[in-house]
């Protein structure tokens, strides 16, 4: 039973935090008193250093979206380590691979490769920067866009400093940063048509992007309106904004990514996690107007993008193997569990009359304990802070780890094309024994 301070889990947390701030080097992956170590995986299971195996609805963060031990992503890996590992010069796979994506992507012509969704983004800035010639930088209040300076901003405000609805306050998320960040940054209130479009025109002689997450992963994926994205195409493109994607997460919702669902064009889109196949990877893709500021063989580029592991071979074949299994009959598939998983763990929530919503698109879900639906974060945030639904995430979160399922914490799913039907049911079948030991006046 999860925790045990004898455990091996625990010994090697405490091991780890005379030689690591906090133990780790991943601060979304910790959950108190320790976390839990893995120690291997197969399918859609892993195993931790105490010989537990776990249905594994974490899948590094989205990273893993065939599941652990990929026989064909294998088998590309060590062909590619046998014949290069990495080197000081251009390979064929940074080549096929920007085809998969230019070819899935309408609205891309143009590839560049980077080490990291954060990276991507922060490059994807840089060059909106210098196509406009503007400097500010627009993104929702509550949506994470990784750990570039300028999207640190308004990632967690509180009721006493997140300013008016329709001007949000610009609020550090981390200390360390520069007080010109947060004036070269301006917050949206998500969902909030008519307030965006004023806050947008008010601004459109200082703003070069717009960043959007079509479905927003820190407010419990919860998707964008299409009217509201609609208005926000309309206005970036009628006043020189770029619009950019940030499908780190939602490339993921299907063959087409985030965009082809939701219909919407943008001028760049940031890819990672699922482009690299388990291997660290980030993409920044557009059209080749804007792309072009990347452009060093005419001489000195407007934005230089370079890196010692940017497009290596390892992510790339990695990456290639994956993508070339990402079949549309691969997202028919990821998209069926996870309504399935959905729908199931509804009506248990329905069935024992507890507290709870379920949100979430395509392979990925949350289970909240919240009594109402929202809309933008603010009214997610109030949710959240009301009723121990934080605290009742965090007990579920430990009864599943107890009850063979691995998920993040306090509710998040992220499924693989290696879960079954019958793997889901598990989960719904665990998550009701957690729903039927709350009283069903939790909230």
């Amino acid at each position: 039973m999860y925790p045990d301070n004898n455990s091996n889990s625990k010994k090697l947390y405490d091991r780890a935090s005379k030689v690591l701030p906090g133990g780790n080097s991943r601060q979304a992956i910790y959950y108190p008193p320790y976390p839990i170590y893995a120690h291997s995986g197969k399918g859609s299971t892993v195993k931790d250093v105490e010989g537990v195996e776990r249905l594994d609805f974490v899948n590094c963060n989205s990273a893993s979206i065939l599941g652990h031990g990929n026989p064909q992503v294998i088998k590309a890996v060590q062909a590619q380590a046998e014949r290069l590992m990495t080197t000081g010069m251009p390979t064929e796979g940074e080549i096929q691979l920007s085809e998969i994506i230019v070819d899935r992507l309408p609205a891309v012509e143009k590839v560049r490769f980077c080490n990291s969704g954060s990276e991507a983004l922060m490059f994807a800035a840089r060059a909106a920067r210098a196509y406009t010639g503007k400097i500010k930088i627009a993104c929702l209040e509550g949506a994470y866009h990784g750990s570039y300076d300028h999207f640190e901003t308004s990632l967690s405000p509180m009721p006493d400093n997140w300013g008016p609805n329709e001007a949000p306050a610009t609020v550090p998320a981390t200390e360390g940063l520069s007080p010109s960040v947060l004036e070269e940054v301006i917050v949206l209130p998500a969902n909030d048509v008519e307030a965006t479009r004023a806050l947008l025109e008010k601004h459109a002689d200082e703003l070069a992007c717009v960043v959007i997450d079509p479905l927003v992963s820190r407010m419990g994926f919860l998707p964008l309106s299409q009217s509201y994205l609609k208005m926000i195409r309309e206005v970036t493109k009628n006043n020189n904004m770029a619009l950019i994607f940030d499908e780190v997460f939602s490339f993921r919702l299907g063959y087409n990514g985030a965009q082809g669902i939701f219909g919407i064009s943008p001028d760049l889109t940031t890819l990672g996690k699922v482009i690299g196949g388990g291997l660290p990877v980030g993409a920044i893709a557009g059209n080749s107007d804007v792309m072009s500021v990347f452009d060093h063989a005419q001489g000195k580029a407007r934005v230089e993008l370079s890196g010692t592991f940017s497009g290596n071979p390892m992510s790339m074949a990695a990456g290639i193997a994956t993508m070339e299994q990402l079949t549309p009959e691969a997202f028919v598939h990821l998209n069926h569990i996870g309504e399935r998983a959905r729908v199931g763990i509804r009506k248990a929530i329905e069935k024992t009359g507890i507290k709870a919503i379920v949100n979430g698109m395509g392979s990925l879900m949350s289970v909240l304990f919240i009594e109402n639906n929202y809309n933008n974060y603010r009214e997610f945030g109030i949710n959240m802070m009301t009723c121990g639904a934080l605290d009742t995430g965090k007990a579920f979160h430990r009864y599943l780890l107890n009850h063979g399922v691995l998920c993040i914490e306090p509710g998040g799913f992220i499924f693989s094309t290696a879960n079954t039907e019958e793997e889901i049911d598990q989960l719904i079948e665990a998550s009701a024994g957690f729903f039927e030991s709350l009283s069903s006046n939790n909230c």
